[in-house]
């Protein structure tokens, strides 16, 4: 990341079916893709406070990625991951996000094809 430490929430193996891929046959039926999202944040208050209004809702996060996922038709899981990282960004108290993307069974011989990205909400989001 940076110079600055934040803490981390890791959603892992959250497994979503859209429709994604450049050929004709990826874009008739949905196809299971995984998503690992790690939250960038400061979870110091909420280690204090121990209250759910201190920390990032990360449940909510969940949802919101699964609705615009699976309503999605993107052509590339390049631009599909961005979606994601935009959508993570409008959180509050999240500064940061990576998303790794699979795609099982996109290349033959290969268990999936995976993109990773970062992006942080101030300074080159």
């Amino acid at each position: 990341m940076n110079s600055i430490s934040y803490d981390k929430i890791h959603i892992r193996e959250l497994r979503v079916h859209c429709i994604v891929g450049i050929f004709p046959e990826e874009r008739e039926k949905k196809q299971e893709i995984e998503l690992n999202i790690t939250l960038y944040t400061n979870l110091s208050d909420a280690g204090k406070s121990d209250a759910i209004t201190d920390t990032v809702d990360y449940k909510e996060i969940k949802l919101r990625v699964l609705e615009m996922v699976e309503g999605s038709s993107f052509y590339l899981i390049e631009r599909l991951a961005q979606a994601v990282a935009d959508l993570c960004l409008e959180a509050p108290r999240v500064e940061a996000v990576t998303i790794t993307l699979d795609k099982p069974g996109a290349l033959r011989f290969a268990r999936s094809v995976a993109v990773e990205i970062t992006r942080r909400k101030h300074n080159g989001r």
